[in-house]
């Protein structure tokens, strides 16, 4: 009996995934594995998902210290810097996020081919040049701010995050670039507690709905961006704003993320630039709802750009 025929489908669009990639957990860490899995079954229907490719240690390099990156190579780190990552070493784990980085890197050229790439990982805004903290271990925000201004893929570059956590990693490494704009929506008393210096940060309380956050969205995000005239957005669509998240503190729903999406989503189409989106961090207690907010970008980006 032959295999079913793959499907096809009528949009030159892919999003890539490292959801095959797993490397050892103790029982019950925190870490969301069973998201991935989950957003890329609910997308396949929609769109190819190809397995992300692994970045290569000279992209790395680009924005990272190579020393630093040698050791997380080896396994040469220490117990208060797996602390810090919030993940223990492994050769899988620092595969596993090669494999994040690579997905969104891959994902950047394939915004400059058909005007919007999507990673189903990525977003790993904590990281610094020579610092892993938070989940992350490789930058792919300031990897592709580097990669697209230097190699002429784009002449401005603007960072759109809208984790529910400042993008700490990216404001340092991105600071004394004028040529990138760095803009976080995020939770004012919430981690990283010292934050770094983005081009705009809008710090928010607790509880914030709705209405509140898309009135900032509207009134402020998309002016800045606008005025900065990027020729390329990034764009971290985090899913830790909704309510119920375990690590967040806001109160969105998946409709109002959603209209967060298409508003983003809409101002590049406008704007005519390629775009180039993420997923960020994503925590709820209630894991279908994680997953369908996350799976919602993509499907937002199919709407609005296809």
């Amino acid at each position: 009996m032959s295999a079913p025929a793959p499907p096809t489908f009528s949009h030159p669009f892919r999003a890539y995934s490292p959801a095959d990639f797993h490397f050892p957990l103790p029982e019950g860490h925190r870490f969301p594995y069973y998201k991935y899995a989950g957003v890329r079954d609910l997308l396949r229907p929609h769109l190819p998902v190809p397995d992300a490719p692994a970045l290569r240690w000279a992209d790395a390099a680009r924005v990272h210290d190579p020393h630093w990156l040698r050791r997380w190579r080896r396994g040469e780190v220490g117990k208060n810097e797996e602390r810090a990552l919030g993940l223990p070493w492994s050769p899988e784990m620092v595969e596993r996020s090669r494999r994040a980085a690579g997905g969104s890197l891959a994902a950047l050229h394939d915004a400059m081919n058909t005007g919007w790439g999507a990673n189903l990982a990525g977003g790993t805004h904590h990281s610094f040049r020579d610092r892993a903290e938070g989940f992350c271990l490789l930058n792919d925000a300031a990897l592709l701010t580097k990669v697209a201004l230097d190699d002429g893929l784009a002449s401005r570059v603007a960072v759109i995050d809208l984790d529910v956590h400042q993008g700490n990693g990216t404001a340092a490494m991105l600071g004394a670039e004028a040529r990138a704009f760095t803009l976080s929506i995020h939770g004012e008393r919430n981690y990283p507690f010292r934050k770094e210096i983005s081009s705009l940060d809008l710090g928010l309380g607790d509880g914030v709905t709705d209405s509140e956050y898309l009135d900032v969205l509207h009134r402020q995000v998309l002016p800045a961006i606008e005025a900065f005239r990027p020729d390329l957005l990034l764009f971290l669509a985090g899913a830790d704003v909704l309510a119920g998240d375990r690590f967040g503190r806001f109160a969105l729903s998946l409709e109002g993320l959603r209209e967060r999406n298409r508003a983003v989503l809409n101002w590049a189409k406008m704007a005519a630039i390629p775009v180039v989106t993420v997923l960020a961090g994503g925590y709820n207690n209630d894991h279908d709802l994680t997953i369908k907010a996350h799976a919602s970008v993509v499907l937002d980006g199919l709407e609005v750009l296809g």
